[in-house]
């Protein structure tokens, strides 16, 4: 793949991922996690809960005072699977946040570390070359800050990219919110108000 490609792919990759949210992703990366993983685990989980669901529905309909041997039996039962839910649901959020962040370490390597990468890989580098006048006196800007006189650097092209994806993002977040807006201003003008259908008459 060539390098302005590239430089687009990861760009917007990287806009991507900004697009999701990293707290979706991470969500979503720990249920497969979970599943593959920790799949006993979440099942104890479950099965803990809903025992101490039952357990707890049973206790409030013992009497302490008739039946205490009853009650005080199921009141042990809770007090034991809630300590064991506790210590089950310790051991999952410290999992959870040791997966967070190897999860945030890994999406920055992905996006920002190898962006930096490149970028200072290919400092040197033209990207590519522009016609001879075209920009006059901004031609030197364009291969900051070490790319070959009237060339694209790595760094303007980056920025290039991320710009025209965003104000993408923006055309179609806005076609997607008022989708009809274009259709009232084309249909306001080719049908007859009231007055002059009055006049008409």
């Amino acid at each position: 793949m060539s390098l302005i490609l590239t430089i687009f792919a990861l760009v917007l990759f990287a806009e991507l991922i900004s697009w999701i949210g990293h707290s979706v992703l991470l969500d979503l990366a720990w249920g497969v996690c979970c599943r593959i993983l920790y799949s006993a685990s979440i099942t104890r989980q479950r099965k803990l809960k809903a025992e101490l669901l039952t357990t707890k529905k049973e206790l409030l309909q013992t009497s302490a005072q008739d039946q205490f041997a009853k009650w005080a039996k199921l009141r042990r039962s809770v007090d034991k699977r809630l300590a064991e839910l506790e210590k089950l649901n310790s051991e999952l959020a410290l999992q959870k946040t040791a997966f967070s962040v190897k999860f945030n370490s890994l999406v920055w390597i992905l996006t920002t570390g190898l962006q930096f990468v490149i970028g200072w890989w290919y400092r040197r580098s033209a990207v590519f070359y522009l016609p001879p006048g075209w920009f006059g006196p901004l031609t030197w800007w364009l291969a900051l800050p070490f790319a070959p006189k009237g060339s694209v650097s790595v760094g303007v092209w980056q920025l290039a990219c991320r710009r025209v994806i965003k104000v993408g993002e923006r055309t179609a977040k806005a076609f997607i919110m008022d989708p009809g807006a274009n259709e009232e201003k084309s249909g306001s003008g080719g049908s007859p108000t009231t007055s002059d259908t009055g006049k008409a008459s």
